[in-house]
């Protein structure tokens, strides 16, 4: 005489719960994908801000050092990179006003220079990075700044950016 579950009955509830065990490993290893992915992501967007910024600062350093006469002078905005009338052949230093990788946006924080102008740009993005540059912990606090080299040092060298303060 048979219990009360057939033989037949007891697989199928093995089987179910194989599949869900299955279906939530799965689950599981999906979600863990999809962080690594993000991670990623996020790691190309940083080394893309690091590009463009290094494509600012370069632009208001040759701004800076064509400027005509012995009085060097900082761009007053960022579209004097893209045009500089201050020649009889136009000027320009970059190609476009790049975006942002991190808000998408081509705006960006403006870093003044103490004699006027724009001496650098900084992200308008709060989030937290992943690479820590000094003591900057978001990326609002990268800076990619031009400043001139001393004067005693005589080197025509560009500065490295600064990031943070």
């Amino acid at each position: 005489m048979a219990g009360p579950m057939s033989s037949g009955e007891r697989q199928s509830g093995f089987t179910y719960l194989s599949a869900l065990l299955m279906i939530g490993a799965m689950g599981a290893g999906l979600a863990a994908m999809g962080e690594i992915w993000s991670h990623a992501r996020q790691r190309e967007k940083e080394a893309e801000l690091l590009w463009i910024g290094e494509q600012f600062r370069q632009a208001i350093g040759l701004y800076y050092h064509r400027s005509p006469g012995a009085v060097k002078r900082y761009p007053a905005s960022l579209e004097d990179l893209l045009v500089d009338k201050r020649f009889p052949t136009v000027q320009r230093y970059l190609r476009k006003i790049y975006a942002d990788p991190m808000t998408g946006r081509a705006e960006w924080s403006l870093v003044a220079a103490p004699e006027g102008g724009i001496m650098g740009v900084r992200s308008l993005a709060t989030d937290a990075a992943i690479n820590r540059r000094g003591s900057a912990r978001t990326y609002a606090e990268w800076q990619f700044v031009y400043e001139p080299p001393a004067a005693s040092s005589g080197s025509g060298a560009f500065a490295r950016p600064r990031k943070g303060d």
